[in-house]
């Protein structure tokens, strides 16, 4: 064997992007606090039936509004309903209004804007000029308008949200077709005939998924804050079902006498909103291909 000829073995390891991304986001301490305290709020909410010190409606009308104690870590509502069980289990609805009315935001934007990247032309000036134009409307009188005619519920508080949430990603997902779509590997694809739905799914979104990873966890608390508000605004979770916007708003209401129910909740919503843009910039970082390996 040549002198000057190495072994397998004294070669470097390659790694995948996805592997190189895991290991500068691990580099990131907020990125990493933000993803221990989604997990840790997530789990809690997940098995809060389990680990609620009291019953979701159980009052005690003699008790009223108390501060925090032995027996109520985080006090009682006027009615008496111990509150740390209510941010558990307003949690829950916080928690899968975000992900759910992400999602559709999600799959209606990575959708409509690969087709409309792809298609380009005149296809694609139609398709994002009618996304310019719901930009325009003003998205409360949308989400009034769907819950006076359709009435209220979870359902369709979801759909509302995702339907005014996902014309940005169309947008990022739009920018990043046209750029992959001239790649050679795309090129290749076209030339061996391939159908252009095959092309979209199986070719250019997988390499698009960088930039909509980071949007994702960044629509999160975005549509988490606007049920905040609806709910604020007594146009999102109606009674008896409760989220951390409710708990917010009748904390507002009392704030003055019994200021507990307002911290807490807002503490919350706020570690969580904090630690959903702390992972989303981390991994923004993370996934920028233009990193250059250590």
């Amino acid at each position: 064997m040549n002198s000057e000829t190495l072994s397998l073995d004294q070669y470097e390891a390659g790694t995948s992007l996805w592997a190189d991304a895991w290991i500068r986001l691990r580099r990131n301490k907020l990125a990493i606090f933000g993803l221990i305290v989604l997990v840790c709020v997530t789990f809690l909410c997940l098995i809060t039936p389990w680990i609620a010190p009291y019953g979701y409606e159980e009052q005690n009308l003699a008790l009223g509004a108390s501060g925090p104690s032995a027996q109520h870590w985080l006090g009682t509502d006027t009615l008496g309903r111990d509150l740390l069980t209510r941010i558990l289990y307003g949690g829950r609805v916080s928690l899968m209004v975000g992900l759910i009315a992400t999602a559709v935001a999600l799959i209606i934007g990575v959708t409509y804007g690969a087709v409309a990247g792809y298609a380009g032309g005149r296809v694609d000036t139609v398709m994002m000029r009618l996304v310019d134009i719901i930009y325009a409307l003003p998205f409360m009188i949308f989400i009034v308008l769907l819950m006076v005619v359709f009435g209220r519920s979870l359902f369709l508080l979801f759909l509302a949200i995702g339907a005014v949430e996902w014309l940005t990603m169309a947008r990022i997902v739009r920018g990043q077709v046209q750029t992959l779509k001239q790649l050679e590997f795309v090129e290749a694809a076209q030339s061996i005939g391939l159908p252009q739905r095959t092309i979209i799914w199986r070719h250019i979104i997988p390499n698009a998924l960088g930039p909509v990873i980071v949007y994702t966890t960044l629509t999160i608390p975005n549509v988490m804050l606007l049920e905040a508000f609806l709910s604020f605004l007594s146009l999102g979770i109606q009674p008896p079902q409760s989220s951390w916007g409710v708990l917010i708003s009748l904390g507002v209401e009392s704030m003055e006498e019994y200021p507990w129910l307002l911290i807490f909740p807002g503490l919350v919503l706020s570690l969580v909103l904090f630690s959903l843009n702390f992972l989303g910039d981390g991994l923004r970082d993370a996934l920028d291909v233009r990193a250059s390996k250590d």
